[in-house]
């Protein structure tokens, strides 16, 4: 077997690292699950479900550090990675360690890592991106003073060593971190957590809307009970014109019809809709529902109780 012990520049004659690579983009060609990991890593950490909380500086320190280890976890779960002989994963036959930082570049590389494979991830929460590559880490991109545990980050001329597998990626967005302030506590401040939810899909339209964004404001177990119709959001806001679509295949169908973004495993989308009339609408995307054609309303269209959307 070569000697990588000195390390090899990525993407040059590093079989190994292009060995790792290529199983990587095999078992997830766009990443979107590793994208999806760490959403779920970054939505464990915060538990609105319970703490309400939707931002990483409401984290203690704590759980921060812990994120890492965390994301390790989730991922390996994920891909079903068997565990290294010397570090966190044997992906394609090859001992590789996971390592993800807070801060892009900042990865810590622990001694038994050097000369080895990393896999290095990063995102951000607040810029709703992501990054990942492979590096095989040596002692000449690397910096020469440690921490405590001897760990040590890359020299800015080592970054160029990093083979970029997916890079400046959109990180599924946490819709709470980017609405206004008025939005936020307009939804937060309600007196209850329904009109909180009522208030969210009033206010956020023909945006995506997930599960964990649904969990953080409505507060309690059976969070999508809160959606429903029969004194949930669809039901309170149909007066105002507004449908929410869900997961279901005629929401999906309806949401694709209308031009909208449509609604995955655990997603929602609410828009308020208008009886189409040829004269006004002419052209516009429309969709069938409760018997008649709706579009998207504008401005100008007077407000009319939305349609009833099926259950399947």
């Amino acid at each position: 077997m070569a000697d990588y012990s000195d390390g090899v520049e990525a993407g040059s004659c590093d079989s190994q690292l292009e060995d790792v690579a290529a199983a990587l983009f095999a078992l997830d060609p766009d990443g979107s699950k590793i994208g999806s990991v760490l959403r779920k890593t970054i939505d464990g950490l915060l538990d609105g479900e319970e703490t309400g909380r939707y931002r990483w500086d409401q984290l203690y320190k704590t759980e921060k550090t812990h994120c890492g280890t965390l994301f390790e976890i989730n991922l390996q779960r994920a891909f079903d990675f068997h565990g290294g002989a010397e570090l966190d994963y044997e992906i394609a036959g090859i001992d590789v360690d996971c390592k993800f930082s807070q801060d892009l570049w900042k990865w810590m590389i622990p001694p038994e890592a050097v000369g080895k494979l990393c896999l290095v991830v990063w995102a951000s929460d607040q810029k709703s991106r992501w990054c990942a590559g492979l590096v095989r880490p040596h002692e000449g991109i690397l910096t020469g003073g440690t921490n405590r545990d001897s760990k040590r980050t890359l020299k800015l001329e080592g970054r160029s060593a990093v083979r970029r597998l997916f890079w400046d990626m959109l990180l599924p967005e946490n819709t709470l971190l980017h609405l206004s302030v008025s939005d936020l506590e307009a939804i937060l401040g309600q007196p209850s957590r329904q009109k909180g939810l009522d208030e969210l899909f009033r206010r956020v339209q023909r945006r995506l809307i997930s599960r964990n964004v649904v969990a953080t404001v409505a507060r309690q177990r059976d969070y999508m009970k809160r959606l429903r119709y029969n004194g949930g959001s669809r039901s309170n806001l149909q007066p105002e014109g507004i449908v929410i679509f869900g997961q279901y295949k005629s929401h999906q169908r309806a949401a694709a019809d209308l031009g909208l973004a449509v609604p995955q495993g655990g997603e929602s989308i609410s828009a308020r809709l208008a009886r189409y009339r040829p004269g006004l609408h002419g052209d516009l995307p429309r969709t069938s529902l409760d018997g008649q054609d709706w579009v998207l309303a504008g401005p100008a269209d007077p407000v009319e109780r939305a349609p009833k959307l099926p259950q399947v």
